[in-house]
């Protein structure tokens, strides 16, 4: 399926929806819901649209019993991002060697960041379909932020399921408990930098107040991005799409360039082939 199709269907989904339940645990469904949007493997084009759905009608009730809004929002965005990022999947070298198809060194980081960028690409064009549906029908209007929002979180999750796993290509081991690291690559996604293994005390500082402070800017930032998808129709979903594949792409390569100063034993891999452009 192409992007216009996705865009389409999706839109058309996006009209006709299921009635919305409340949601009883809010803070625990979305974080079920984003391991699952970010899992390895193909999700159907009609499995992510109604995940993602589930996701905003999640975000939508725990936003509302946060009463978050304008600064407050951005503030509850870093406290939600920061307790899913524990669910978030993260393979180990072998794994990742596995699923793709026996890639090792660079062959192999090119792999995972050409993967990233699929999805949050796929992601984008969803979510700007969504969105633009809702910005076609004036009653539905106040909803678009809220798919907005669980897209913003998905992104961010692909990415930083991305950079941590680009540590393991590149040696570099961080050490803590899961939560510990969990909390380490979001902190590094928030600086778009990788970990400085000579510096472990940063696992331990990651839950500082900058770190959080970094965390919530780039996130508002993220979601500043996809609000240029509110537009006329399919133009969301193709902007949403780009926008996401771009600014997936330039992390990918500031990550690998940063990995590779800080772990430059890396066998190379005859071959490797170049990022997609």
């Amino acid at each position: 399926m192409n992007d216009a199709e996705v865009a389409e269907s999706s839109a058309a989904s996006a009209v006709d929806k299921d009635p919305k339940p409340e949601v009883e645990d809010p803070d625990r469904e979305v974080g079920e819901l984003v391991g699952r949007l970010v899992r390895p493997g193909e999700l159907e084009s009609a499995e992510r649209r109604r995940l993602l759905g589930r996701l905003t009608r999640s975000l939508s009730e725990g936003a509302r019993r946060a009463n978050a809004s304008g600064v407050g929002r951005g503030r509850w965005l870093a406290d939600v991002f920061l307790n899913i990022a524990p669910r978030i999947p993260i393979r180990d070298l072998a794994t990742l060697s596995e699923h793709h198809h026996g890639l090792t060194g660079e062959q192999l980081a090119d792999d995972l960041v050409r993967t990233a960028q699929k999805a949050t690409m796929t992601v984008g064009a969803i979510g700007g379909a969504l969105a633009a549906a809702e910005f076609a029908a004036p009653p539905l209007l106040l909803s678009a932020p809220a798919q907005l929002v669980a897209e913003t979180i998905v992104v961010a999750a692909i990415e930083v399921k991305l950079l941590a796993e680009l540590h393991q290509v590149y040696g570099i081991e961080v050490p803590g408990t899961g939560t510990q690291r969990a909390v380490a690559f979001t902190a590094a996604w928030s600086r778009q930098r990788g970990i400085d293994p000579l510096a472990p005390a940063s696992v331990t500082l990651a839950l500082g107040a900058a770190t959080k402070t970094a965390l919530r800017n780039r996130l508002m930032r993220t979601l500043g991005r996809h609000l240029t998808t509110l537009g006329p129709f399919l133009t969301g979903a193709v902007a949403g799409g780009m926008l996401n594949r771009a600014a997936t792409k330039k992390l990918g390569e500031a990550i690998r360039a940063d990995l590779r100063v800080k772990r430059p034993t890396l066998p190379p891999t005859p071959g490797s082939a170049e990022l997609e452009t």
